[in-house]
């Protein structure tokens, strides 16, 4: 698994340098009312209501109308996306109850990485896929790590450097480690947020394993971009997004 961890963290890493100033307003940003230092870590929040009965395949079909309705309200998240959230949140808190990996969190990344698919002009379409796709800089050495192509430019479109990719900015050799089918319509793909979210939970679940504890959260975060101010983005974001859906309780 190590070259599968540290191709996601590549991938990450580069994202990082190209969607760090994401957010699409101030009134987006999970950021914009914080004030002092930010948090240490993102404590989970309640978990999502689970539907009565699936609405859509997959898990965004998991996720209760009404609390993504009001949630998204709430945490200023696009329904859309907060349903990829936390659709992976609850298949994880099935399939592995002692990660913990939170739906705040989730968001969180997926804010810092593309702010929710929304990156350049980009929307989450009904399916939940990314249009137009969201590519990173070719990771070519100038100013980022030098990865030379693994997947023939089928996936990032470049067949001489990678780039990473999608709502999440994971790199071709990520995803091919990763790579898992979360809306149930029989493709996996990286621009595709519920599929793209549904990897990351399972990626941070394998670096960690309990997200429930601050040195847990903190070591998946890190697994997932090493960078220190991306760790504080993450655990601001994902603590704002959880006093945000308090208050609407």
């Amino acid at each position: 698994m190590l070259s599968a961890r540290l191709s996601i963290i590549t991938g990450v890493v580069a994202s990082a340098l190209l969607l760090s100033s994401c957010a699409s307003s101030p009134a987006a940003s999970p950021t914009a009312s914080a004030d002092g230092p930010a948090p240490t870590y993102a404590a989970a929040a309640p978990p999502p209501v689970a539907a009565s009965a699936p609405t859509l395949p997959g898990n965004p079909g998991l996720v209760d109308d009404e609390w993504v309705r009001v949630t998204a309200e709430t945490t200023r998240i696009p329904e859309r996306a907060l349903r990829a959230y936390g659709g992976a949140a609850l298949f994880k808190a099935e399939q592995m109850p002692t990660c913990g990996l939170s739906w705040n969190t989730l968001a969180a990344v997926g804010f810092a990485e593309s702010d929710h698919g929304r990156h350049g002009g980009s929307s989450v379409g009904n399916d939940g896929t990314v249009s137009p796709g969201i590519f990173g800089v070719a990771l070519d050495g100038d100013g980022n790590i030098a990865i030379p192509d693994s997947d023939g430019g089928v996936i990032d479109g470049d067949a001489e450097h990678d780039r990473a990719v999608g709502p999440m900015q994971l790199i071709p050799e990520a995803w091919n480690n990763w790579h898992i089918d979360g809306n149930a319509d029989g493709v996996a793909d990286p621009q595709n947020l519920d599929d793209a979210a549904f990897a990351t939970a399972n990626y941070l679940c394998r670096v960690s394993g309990d997200l429930v504890t601050e040195t847990g959260w903190r070591t998946a975060i890190r697994g997932y971009n090493p960078n220190d101010d991306y760790i504080a983005t993450v655990a601001r974001a994902g603590t704002l997004y959880a006093e945000r859906a308090a208050d609407a309780r």
